[in-house]
Formats: structure tokens, C-alpha cells, sequence
């Protein structure tokens, strides 16, 4: 017979839907009031730190000149901050490019392209010259015209002769005395 397909069993779950729920929400309103008091918290340290780098200034009593010098100084001190605001700037721009070109030889040396599977394809070149050069080609070449002509000197041939006559003419000891001369 058929063999028989038992299906697992769930197990419940040892919590109940509204109680999970009830947890989710908790768990909710605790990550809210967490969340504000870190925003909190961030801008008493902001007012605590500019009340440290920034005193209150005291102009009351000052002349004019006194003011004037004070001006000044603020003047270059807010130079100076922007030429490192500035340096920082440049540095971060100049690590971003880096880090641009880093991560895209990381890609290219990892080999994401991948290649297509290429397939032998047989063309004739009059068609391969006209994928190399395009359109530019409309007349058939010729290469064996453009080939260099290699002109060979001709051997000097030994006349046939019939070959009865050629065996005849070795047999016996003078035959022989013809070809060991002939060789050296």
C-alpha cells in the first residue's frame, strides 16, 4: 500500500498572543522614553560644552578701543577655526575618493562580471574584416595579392631515363665503382 505521510506537529507556544503583544508594547513605550532622554541628554551636553569653549562675554565697561581689539581677536580666532574646518574638509573629501576607488578594484578583483560562455563561430574573412573595420569595407580582399613572392632557384634535375637502361648500366663491377664515385 501507499506508504503513510506524517506531518510534524506545531508546538504552541509557551507565550499567548495577547500577552506577546502586551510585551511588544511595553518593550515600545520603554525604547520611546529611552530614545528621548538620550535626545535629552545630547543637548544638555551641547549647552554644557559651548558654555566651556564659548564664556560670556563682559561689555559693559569696555572703551571703544577695547571693543574694537576685541573684535579683532575674535575675527582671527574664527580664521583659524575655519582654515581647519576647511583642512578636515578637504581630508574627508580626499579619504571618500580613496575609499571610492579602493572598494571598486576590491570589485573588480573579486570578478562580479562574469563572462559569457563564448562558442566557436566560423566567418569568413571578408565578414571578419567587415566586424573589424565596420562599413569601411565593401570590396572583397584579396590577401593572396598582397602576399611577398618568394622566388626560388630551380634544382638542376638528372634526366630520366628508362630504367631498364639505368640497371643496366650499374650491373657488374663498373656499375658499382660508378655509384661509389658518384657518392663521394
Amino acid at each position: 500500500m501507499f506508504p503513510l505521510l506524517y506531518r510534524p506537529v506545531k508546538a504552541k507556544p509557551k507565550i499567548s498572543a495577547s500577552r506577546r503583544l502586551f510585551l511588544k508594547t511595553k518593550l515600545l513605550k520603554k525604547a520611546v522614553t529611552m530614545w528621548e532622554k538620550e535626545k535629552q541628554d545630547r543637548k544638555d551636553e551641547r549647552v554644557r560644552i559651548l558654555a566651556e569653549r564659548v564664556p560670556n562675554l563682559q561689555l559693559s565697561g569696555m572703551s571703544m578701543q577695547d571693543l574694537q581689539n576685541l573684535c579683532k581677536e575674535l575675527h582671527q580666532k574664527i580664521d583659524v577655526v575655519d582654515e581647519e574646518r576647511y583642512d578636515i574638509n578637504s581630508k574627508v573629501t580626499k579619504n571618500d575618493t580613496e575609499i571610492q576607488d579602493l572598494s571598486q578594484k576590491i570589485f573588480e578583483l573579486k570578478g562580479k562580471m562574469k563572462r559569457p560562455n563564448l562558442k566557436r563561430v566560423r566567418v569568413s574573412a571578408d565578414a571578419m574584416l567587415g566586424a573589424l573595420l565596420g562599413a569601411k569595407v565593401k570590396e572583397s580582399v584579396d590577401f593572396k595579392a598582397n602576399l611577398k613572392t618568394v622566388k626560388k632557384e630551380e634544382e638542376k634535375k638528372e634526366e630520366v631515363t628508362d630504367w631498364r637502361k639505368n640497371v643496366d648500366a650499374m650491373s657488374g663491377m663498373d656499375g658499382r665503382k660508378k655509384m661509389f664515385d658518384a657518392g663521394q
